[in-house]
């Protein structure tokens, strides 16, 4: 499955770099999460999205906080690439009292509005009419702001997707749909449950543009979304955009991925979106130590908040009655 070519426009180098600290940071963010989970920190299980951060890092930069994100349960790296801070989204996967949501939303609940993150979505496909419905209340409000939602494959074949972007398309919706590829719907191949391998020609049928893009490549979702963001705030309407991409780890911490073919995993792995971006900005001379120091900063950021987090308390008892209605 072969991406399109969409050319990656190039950044200045100070938001180059910012590109790729925001990946390292998700990367690292993730890693930590697994940690946790193991040593049983972490109610519930939790999604990753190893392997996938050029997806939210890329389409997440030209986004705005007055805009609206709404994803998946293996949201963590949206959120943060919308701006979340690192201490309080892992003291909500924590269920830490200083968590984005007091502790009570966890890992498939991330939610933070002050950034423009809506939530993450435990149901598969329940947060694309949602999404719809924040571009519909844009253009009531008279604002230029968009919505965008992350999904997966597997989401394509729901009612909801098909409503959600029929709707936008006929009242023409600044709504941007990003579909992350992995290739699986859980645990099944998308060739055994889909019958159209390019996904992006979803699109046709709501007569709005589709766009298939390098999912691995940051600079190309970055250059997609944008033209899409630019689309819809001029009034246009939506866009489809099928971002290629491969996740790491199995679908939760319980799958080891066994599914999966061995050379298709390492051919991704190969493929990997952040020592790849690391060698392209090296290739057009950005100095090295640059880079490495970009890396440096995403290390100490992670260690730093997730000792913030882990000194934080646990909620009181009587917590459990905030933020209910009755």
């Amino acid at each position: 499955m072969n991406a399109v070519s969409v050319p990656s426009d190039r950044v200045d180098v100070d938001e180059a770099l910012g590109l790729l600290r925001g990946m390292i940071e998700i990367r690292l963010f993730e890693e930590e999460i697994q940690r946790l989970f193991n040593r049983n920190l972490v109610r519930g299980s939790t999604h990753l999205c190893t392997g996938q951060e050029a997806v939210a890092v890329g389409a997440c930069a030209p986004l705005r906080t007055t805009d609206a994100m709404l994803c998946t349960y293996r949201g963590h790296g949206a959120v943060l690439a919308m701006g979340a801070p690192l201490d309080r989204t892992f003291a909500e996967i924590l269920g830490k009292a200083e968590g984005l949501c007091a502790g009570k939303g966890g890992s498939m609940h991330l939610t933070d509005v002050e950034v423009g993150a809506y939530g993450s979505f435990a149901i598969v496909g329940a947060h694309l009419p949602i999404a719809a419905g924040f571009g519909l209340a844009a253009r009531y409000a008279g604002t230029d702001d968009v919505s965008l939602c992350f999904f997966g494959d597997g989401s394509t074949n729901i009612g909801a997707f098909h409503e959600a972007m029929n709707l936008a398309a006929i009242w023409k919706l600044p709504t941007i749909f990003v579909c992350e590829n992995n290739l699986y719907g859980e645990y099944s191949p998308v060739a055994r449950t889909t019958p159209l391998e390019d996904l992006s020609r979803r699109a046709d049928g709501y007569a709005m543009p589709g766009v298939r893009v390098d999912g691995n490549d940051v600079r190309a979702v970055r250059a997609t979304v944008a033209d899409a963001v630019d689309r819809a705030r001029a009034g246009d309407g939506p866009t489809f955009v099928e971002a290629l991409t491969y996740r790491h780890k199995g679908h939760s911490r319980t799958d080891p991925g066994t599914y999966r073919p061995q050379e298709e995993v390492d051919a991704w792995l190969a493929r990997d979106p952040i020592p790849a971006f690391e060698r392209v900005l090296i290739e057009e001379g950005v100095p090295a130590e640059r880079v490495e120091a970009a890396r440096e900063a995403a290390t100490t950021a992670v260690a730093e908040h997730l000792d913030r987090a882990l000194a934080w308390p646990d909620p009181l008892p009587a917590a459990r009655f905030d933020h209910v209605y009755v």
